[in-house]
């Protein structure tokens, strides 16, 4: 599963090891690892200009939850800083929920040795969860609310303009369909929006890259992976359920995914039935 909003991290204690040798046929330095680098820092700065994310002078919060995407941001923004024409600060923040085993040590020790600007807040927001949420219910809803609030509140407070999340293009498709299936509505991740308090506007730099990229990349730069396991609450299991159906239309048909995403950018409102994205009762012959 790809990071969630502003998700920070494992609730569940029994943290499992993950695989994080270099891909099958890729190599450090390699031709191969040289252009799936290349091809998600392409992707990952033509989505910041065809969506204007980031502009000269901007304060960005990367939102960092040891999970591979959020890394792989983090590494990518860090490198287009480097060689971009605008001046933008960067600062990765990870909010420590205090979850029952949780590796508070893993990216602070990390971040150091990157030698990059980063805070860990620490509240805990696990007992008040698990305090009000009835055992066996979901939890994300209020555990989302939470880490919203605490982050919003830190960036606005920090004078942080742009938050950056670690959501990439298999997200934005599976939260589609998770919204037409159980939501009854079309709705998925803008690669930009205005946060919920008005006062930041959140970015998904990798917003066109595909998650077996990502996956591949954090292997090759060996990331120390926190597993963002959660609470298995029907939240995730749906999201489990689409991402599943998609992998088996991708086998079945490969480059699917990547032409569901291309039509979100292509909506032709007269071809639908929003009566308030065209005017259908307007609409009659000369």
């Amino acid at each position: 599963m790809g990071d969630d909003f502003l998700c920070d991290g494992p609730i569940m204690s029994d943290i499992p090891v993950l695989d994080t040798r270099p891909p099958a046929g890729l190599s450090p330095g390699g031709v191969a690892a040289k252009k799936l680098t290349k091809r998600i820092r392409r992707l990952t700065g033509q989505a910041i200009v065809d969506y204007d994310m980031i502009r000269d002078g901007d304060r960005v919060m990367v939102c960092l939850s040891g999970g591979k995407d959020s890394y792989t941001l983090l590494d990518t923004l860090l490198y287009l800083q480097r060689v971009a024409p605008i001046d933008f600060t960067i600062r990765a923040v990870n909010l420590d929920q205090k979850q029952p085993g949780f590796p508070e040590h893993i990216l602070p020790n990390y971040l150091a040795e990157l030698g990059v600007d980063y805070e860990v807040i620490e509240r805990d927001t696990y007992s008040v969860v698990t305090e009000k949420i009835a055992p066996g219910a979901t939890m994300c809803g209020l555990c989302s609310r939470l880490r919203r609030g605490i982050l919003y509140r830190y960036a606005r407070e920090q004078g942080f303009n742009r938050i950056a999340l670690g959501h990439h293009r298999d997200d934005i498709v599976e939260t589609m369909f998770l919204n037409m299936f159980y939501g009854g509505r079309m709705a998925a991740m803008p690669p930009k929006l205005l946060s919920d308090d008005g006062d930041n506007v959140v970015i998904r730099p990798l917003s066109y890259c595909a998650e077996k990229d990502i996956e591949k990349f954090s292997r090759l730069s060996q990331h120390p992976i926190i597993p963002c396991n959660l609470c298995g609450s029907q939240e995730n299991l749906a999201r489990q359920n689409v991402k599943a159906m998609l992998a088996e239309w991708e086998t079945a048909d490969p480059g699917r995914s990547e032409r569901i995403f291309r039509s979100m950018t292509r909506i032709a409102p007269s071809q639908m039935a929003d009566r308030d994205l065209f005017d259908f009762a307007g609409l009659t012959a000369d």
